[in-house]
């Protein structure tokens, strides 16, 4: 049998990867994303309600350079899981299957959840 040292199909190198994909690689990050929010939440509320020190010692982290910038990661994580929910809504119901609808509705889920992160941090600073 001759062996051929060309690369399989898709080969990483040559193929690249559709908006729509790396969209649905985000939605999910995102989702993992508020799910290991939600276990912080629940642990800092648990801290304030018997922990004290503890509560103070996660106030002083998320207050802090590093914990706003992990606080705004989960706003955009939220925001956008929840734009991209709506996108999905209408695709349950049969609207924008073609693909420039699909690429134009995930930029403006993308755009829609910065913005909205952008109005929260503004606005609730």
């Amino acid at each position: 049998m001759k062996t051929s040292n060309r690369p399989l199909s898709p080969h990483i190198q040559v193929y690249k990867m559709p908006l729509s994909a790396k969209l649905s690689i985000l939605h999910r990050l995102t989702g993992l994303a508020l799910s290991l929010g939600a276990v912080v939440l629940v642990y800092w509320l648990f801290s304030l309600a018997y922990m004290s020190d503890v509560a103070v010692s996660l106030h002083v982290l998320f207050a802090s350079t590093i914990g706003k910038l992990v606080l705004i990661a989960w706003t955009f994580a939220f925001f956008y899981h929840f734009c991209n929910g709506i996108r999905h809504l209408f695709w349950d119901v049969g609207k924008g299957f073609e693909m420039d609808d699909v690429n134009r509705s995930g930029v403006i889920a993308v755009l829609a959840a910065l913005v909205l992160t952008a109005i929260t941090w503004v606005v609730g600073a």
